[in-house]
């Protein structure tokens, strides 16, 4: 009996040595093929190194079947936890899963052109996942677009979209931008109204075709007289949620008594039954007719039927890119009528910015933003030194970003508290 008892004592001594070595051996192997039925859990990296690594050890697994496994697991835990592109600090990882011959990357940051500037994808070891990788600005905001053997794709693991005026775009996000939260209607604010579209026929001396318009009124507009306006150009972009959201922008800023009540003008470039046809192009560089259309006819008749105030010191234009170069004009033209001159992201052409250097000072308060990411910034600064050698009041921004109205849309409330501050 004894002698049984010790025999299978020690067959389970040797089973459980047996078990201890084996599990030791497996902790200590270093072979990527190990381990293949763990799921890789997304984990804070280190640093951008130690993300390359771990993805680059995953892509170098020389059995097909686990490194599929291991990188969808690793892929879907990106995704899920908005890592896609993955940025750490100012190190950035476009990255692109799936079949394909050529993945490109095109953007704010390069111009919208996929050749420029190296923005082509490699594979990574023996994965179907594509990488460039870039450096920006802590703070940077930037739309992009993938090109897949030719066509332009969103993202497909990057929930985070910019519209613009052509589409929505994907976006890329640094770790210390900062969302803009006056674009979220704030919970309990009062809204104001936006009206249906108005019509208004130019006589033949100014531009001689009709125009849509909508207008903006504040909340209690009722109880309320000697509002100050803002005219805006391409206003129907202005006032979409998905691109400036400048009605949101209004009525939180009025709401939390950070502004005056004002009222808002948007003027739409675009042909009244023809939305395809956008007169932009004719109407914001320097044209004066549309500059007297919109001081001698359009504002009379605002002034007419709204409770608004007629003092130019209370009026304001407002445009983005050649809608900039539009305020600016209006400035030198038309400052009888317009004190407020309002410009994001400028495409200044070189003559308004000699104009202004010749002329004596006017009596104008301006706004002036500019990206500095394939943006406006050149001739925005040109024109920055011009107005402070003259002293005009000015208020000027520039911002990690690109031409977009993901730029745009975050800026819309420094024009309206530097123009309208509550008192």
């Amino acid at each position: 009996m004894k002698t049984r008892i010790s025999i299978n004592l020690l067959l389970l001594f040797i089973i459980a040595t047996f078990l201890v070595v084996a599990t030791g051996c497996q902790k200590d192997d270093k072979n990527p093929n190990d381990n293949q039925n763990d799921a890789y859990e997304y984990k804070e990296f280190s640093s951008f190194a130690d993300f390359r690594k771990t993805l680059d050890n995953i892509a170098a697994i020389t059995t097909e079947t686990i490194r599929l496994e291991k990188m969808n697991s690793f892929w879907d835990s990106l995704k899920i936890n908005k890592k896609i592109p993955f940025v750490l600090n100012d190190s950035v990882a476009f990255l692109y899963k799936g079949a394909a011959t050529s993945v490109k990357w095109a953007g704010d940051f390069n111009g919208w052109n996929p050749n420029y500037d190296n923005y082509t994808g490699v594979k990574v070891g023996e994965s179907d996942v594509w990488i460039v990788v870039k450096t920006f600005p802590l703070d940077a905001r930037l739309d992009y677009k993938i090109v897949k053997d030719g066509s332009w794709i969103l993202d497909p693991a990057n929930t985070y979209r910019q519209y613009s005026g052509f589409g929505p775009n994907s976006e890329l996000r640094m770790q210390s931008w900062i969302f803009p939260e006056e674009t979220l209607l704030t919970e309990g604010a009062n809204r104001g109204t936006l009206s249906d579209n108005f019509l208004i026929q130019s006589i033949p001396a100014n531009l001689g075709y009709s125009l849509n318009y909508k207008v903006y009124t504040p909340f209690g507009y009722t109880n309320l007289q000697d509002l100050p306006v803002v005219y805006v150009t391409d206003g129907h972009e202005y006032a979409d949620d998905k691109l400036g959201a400048m009605i949101i922008v209004m009525d939180n800023l009025i709401h939390q008594g950070i502004i005056k009540p004002i009222i808002a003008v948007f003027i739409d470039p675009r042909e009244p039954g023809n939305a395809s046809n956008n007169r932009r192009m004719a109407e914001y560089i320097e044209n004066i007719k549309f500059a007297n259309f919109v001081a001698d006819e359009l504002v009379p008749t605002i002034d007419a039927n709204f409770k608004t105030s007629s003092n130019p010191e209370n009026r304001a234009i407002l445009g983005t890119s050649l809608g900039g170069w539009n305020s600016a004009f209006f400035g030198l033209n038309r400052s009888e009528t317009f004190h407020l001159i309002g410009i994001h992201s400028p495409a200044f052409g070189p003559e308004i910015i000699q104009a202004y250097s010749n002329v004596e000072k006017l009596p104008l308060k301006i706004f002036m933003s500019t990206g500095v990411i394939f943006d406006t910034e050149v001739r925005a600064r040109a024109m920055k030194v011009v107005l402070e050698s003259k002293q005009y009041p000015l208020h000027y921004i520039e911002v990690n970003q690109g031409h977009s109205w993901g730029n745009w849309r975050a800026l819309i409330d420094e024009p309206l508290t530097f123009f309208f501050p509550a008192p």
